[in-house]
């Protein structure tokens, strides 16, 4: 006899793996443009160094209240449609039972196993089965507010650390290219990871990353080497 065969899914990661890789992300290719950037603009290493551990701390404070301010507005959807759904299901189970099984004619099954496939989980749990099924909400996937600002802001720290200690290690002469190249293996890296821990193509997300990233240190450059050359 065959043993059971275990599925590995990866969809209960979205919520913490989306914010974890956003932070990284941004802490990476913000810390390492205002690096370069101020870097261009003919500053010294110490001023440098500041600008990085600045807008390591003002990033990841602002990553946090970001996810938590947009993931709470989320949650906060989500909250009442639940309760619109709670009041219907008090007041018109008849309809909302109607209502559940054209969901699943739409899905393939006749209407009469539609009827009762509804009628049994509505029995079971009709609000989480509406909810399911009507509006898409799940324990998986719904919204966390809390663990996406705190994933967020840490991994952002982490990402920003990484050019800050190449800013540490770099003679002031070969500052500019040692950051945006080691900026570029590190985002790279961080693609790489994200698409192997949510099941997603490697080298697709990492050249993704790394392009987006590139130019933003390109663009940054830039401006800083225009305003230093202007001073």
């Amino acid at each position: 006899m065959r043993g059971l065969h275990l599925e590995k899914h990866r969809t209960d990661r979205i919520g913490w793996l989306r914010a974890a890789v956003l932070g990284a992300n941004d802490g990476i290719v913000s810390t390492a443009s205002l690096v370069v950037g101020v870097a261009a603009a003919n500053a010294a290493s110490s001023e440098i160094l500041v600008a990085g551990v600045a807008g390591l701390v003002a990033g990841a404070m602002s990553m946090a209240a970001g996810e938590y301010v947009s993931v709470s507005s989320q949650s906060d959807t989500e909250q009442a449609d639940l309760e619109r759904e709670r009041k219907e299901l008090a007041t018109d189970t008849k309809f909302e039972h109607e209502e559940l099984a054209a969901i699943y004619v739409k899905r393939g099954l006749d209407a009469e196993l539609a009827k009762q496939v509804a009628k049994q989980l509505m029995a079971h749990d009709a609000l989480a089965t509406h909810a399911r099924d009507e509006l898409g909400i799940s324990d998986l996937t719904t919204a966390r507010p809390i663990q996406a600002a705190f994933a967020s802001a840490a991994t952002f720290a982490v990402g920003a650390a990484l050019p800050i200690l190449v800013v540490l290690l770099t003679p002031r002469a070969a500052l500019i290219p040692v950051v945006i190249v080691s900026a570029i293996f590190f985002l790279a890296l961080l693609g790489g990871f994200g698409a192997h821990a949510g099941g997603a193509p490697v080298v697709k997300a990492a050249l993704r990353v790394t392009f987006w990233g590139a130019l933003a240190m390109a663009l940054t450059a830039g401006v800083g080497a225009l305003f230093g050359a202007t001073v």
